[in-house]
């Protein structure tokens, strides 16, 4: 039956397909006239009749309304910010500025799936900080409109532990958008997730929820802070953080460290301490960031001296010094050689090697800090988790041109991240980063939200590979394949905005019938959109209505010239293909064309067709055919 929403601009309604798939499934469970009928169902919940409530199961204030709200869907569009963006031509990144979970609901046809891994490092809920608002249509101050909080207008509020709803508020925050954030993921995804002693017993219980107890991969440790913090009241020093782990499915092999190749190690020189392999140790960092892992190694038998690699050693000079001692460095004979470390198997854990916990001399939260410092030259940001730390995790995980999403990206860690292990593994892994555009306070010229540090921060990242690249490879960019030399290291800029069709205002008369409401309906589209394609920028009419059907961020398109009365343009995104015609009037002609070209999906303006053109296009494409 035809309602208003089947007009809409939305992305879809997973409430909808989740009703539809139950009914599928159940039939029996729905009435005639196809409402689910809650007796029945009941009954297949509970065959016995049995009136006893008490059941184990984790509930909090607001949870019914947070998943309802999950599942709703969004009648906003995403924006490409051609100005910020950086080679966007040249890669897949994407960097999008907005409320996470009217993102997340905006990816959700086009990303479905498609995510391998998820990383994310929330609000701790600390007492202090941000909670989500997720009133994103609320009449009084709506997002675009509340500039009180931000330049762009994105409502947040405060979080304390004075709040009779203190947990209750982060839980519906994070249970939305876990929801949605699932269906993004991979059936072998994983989910990586940071937090602390406030709301880790919380986390791992809604994450059992929303992804199923039997897909815990494990609680990581992290040892956040190298000197133990004073400041506890307890005794117990809070150097350490968590970070939750998920898989979508059990059955698939979540992280590359469960699988340990054995015969990998082998013990030649016959050492007591049993079997190894020998390990890297050059560094990650240029001597300007960490001057303390620059400096010559030297053989204390031989006396060669083997320098000091371009990005440095892994380790400063105190804990080379250790693994001298200990008979841990393998020395080659040649100068020209590099040492490496014995890496013994006895050392590893059983299950998770090196990620029971997570102890290391470059990833603390200082060197997050350090990082923010060296690209910034000042501390723009608090306590951002090194680049480092989640380059341990995803390289757990992904492979040659994956997709990792982050939706809490604060600064844009992840982003260097995957940029660096780019480099490092000649992989194409891409990311999506997610940021709201919260206000910086106080403010720091140029940069008046978070948003604007996460794009700086990863087009400062591109800028310096790419330098680096000239630098060693110099006839990369003067022989014509400048190119080839720069592919991957860019990122395409999008802002979640108001959508470009006035239909997302109208509301429904309640006084009035469905079918007298659809009438209304159409008329306000007709006497509201009269000027559309006028009034608007094509291209991003044309982004919205892709999106909202399910093609990715990362479309090309290209006009078609066989079309002579119409402007027609064929947009591809890998996965799939349509002809889409924005314009005012849809010839003839062009409606002919179509009658014997029936295998092609072809989208256009409802406005721009007659009855009869409708009529005749849904004749010769049906599902093909999509009027907007």
């Amino acid at each position: 039956m035809e309602n208003i929403n089947d007009h809409m601009p939305l992305t879809p309604d997973w409430n909808r397909e989740r009703l539809e798939k139950l009914k599928e499934l159940f039939p029996d469970l729905f009435t005639n006239e196809g409402q689910l009928n809650i007796d029945e169902l009941k009954k297949v919940i509970d065959p016995q009749s049995v009136t006893e409530t008490e059941r184990y199961e984790f509930r909090w204030f607001g949870k019914s309304a947070a998943k309802r709200n999950a599942f709703t869907p969004s009648n906003a569009t995403l924006l490409f910010d051609e100005k910020r963006s950086v080679n966007p031509t040249e890669s897949e990144n994407l960097i999008i500025e907005g409320e996470n979970l009217e993102v997340l609901k905006l990816l959700s046809n086009s990303y479905r799936d498609k995510i391998k891994c998820i990383y994310i490092d929330p609000p701790y809920n600390t007492g202090g900080d941000f909670v989500y608002n997720d009133n994103y249509n609320e009449d009084k101050k709506p997002y675009w409109e509340n500039t009180g909080v931000t330049e762009n207008g994105v409502k947040i509020d405060t979080n304390n532990d004075t709040n009779g709803r203190f947990h209750s508020n982060w839980l519906d925050m994070m249970f939305s958008r876990l929801l949605i954030a699932r269906q993004l993921l991979r059936i072998d995804g994983v989910v990586f997730i940071s937090i602390d002693d406030n709301e880790v017993h919380n986390l791992r219980k809604l994450c059992d929820e929303v992804f199923g107890e039997e897909n815990f991969i494990g609680e990581l440790v992290w040892k956040s802070r190298q000197n133990k913090d004073n400041r506890t009241t307890t005794g117990v020093s809070t150097d350490h953080e968590y970070i939750i782990c998920y898989s979508k499915n059990f059955e698939y092999r979540a992280l590359k460290g469960a699988e340990r190749k054995l015969e990998q190690y082998s013990n030649p020189d016959s050492d007591k301490r049993g079997v190894w392999v020998s390990g890297n140790m050059v560094g990650l960092k240029d001597e300007l960031s960490r001057p303390n892992l620059h400096y010559d190694l030297i053989n204390p038998k031989s006396g060669i001296n083997y320098g000091k690699p371009k990005m440095g050693w892994r380790y400063d000079a105190n804990t080379m010094k250790r693994l001298i001692e200990e008979e841990r460095i393998i020395w080659p004979e040649s100068i020209e050689g590099r040492p490496r470390r014995k890496v013994f198997l006895n050392d590893l854990g059983e299950n998770l090697p090196g990620f029971s916990s997570i102890v290391g001399q470059d990833i603390y939260t200082r060197t997050g800090t350090a990082e923010i410092e060296d690209i910034f030259d000042f501390r723009v940001f608090d306590f951002p988790k090194p680049s480092s730390l989640i380059a341990e995790l995803i390289d757990q995980v992904v492979e040659h041109e994956d997709i990792i999403l982050d939706f809490f990206s604060g600064s844009g860690s992840t982003g260097q991240a995957v940029f660096e292990l780019n480099q490092q593994n000649g992989r194409k892994v891409s990311f999506i980063l997610v940021q709201i555009p919260e206000s910086i306070y106080p403010s720091t010229p140029p940069y008046k939200k978070i948003s604007d540090i996460t794009i700086e921060r990863n087009k400062w990242v591109v800028e310096k590979i790419i330098e680096e690249k000239k630098k060693q490879a110099p006839d990369l960019f003067t022989n014509g394949h400048k190119k080839d030399a720069i592919t991957g290291l860019g990122f395409k800029v999008f802002k979640l905005v108001k959508s470009n069709f006035p239909r997302v205002e109208f509301a429904p008369d309640v006084e009035k019938t469905d079918e007298e409401n659809i009438e209304l309906f159409k008329k306000y589209i007709k006497e509201k959109e009269a000027q559309l394609v006028t009034a608007f920028n094509r291209d991003e009419l044309i982004t919205e209505i892709l999106l909202k059907n399910g093609f990715n961020l990362n479309y090309t398109i290209e006009k078609q010239e066989q079309f002579i009365k119409n402007d027609i343009f064929k947009a591809i995104d890998g996965n799939k293909e349509t002809l889409i015609c924005l314009d005012y009037v849809l010839d003839a002609e062009t409606v002919t064309y179509f009658k014997t070209h029936t295998d092609t999906k072809f989208i256009c303006l409802e406005r721009a067709l007659d009855t009869t053109k409708k009529y005749t296009l849904k004749q010769a494409l049906g599902s093909m055919f999509k009027a907007f």
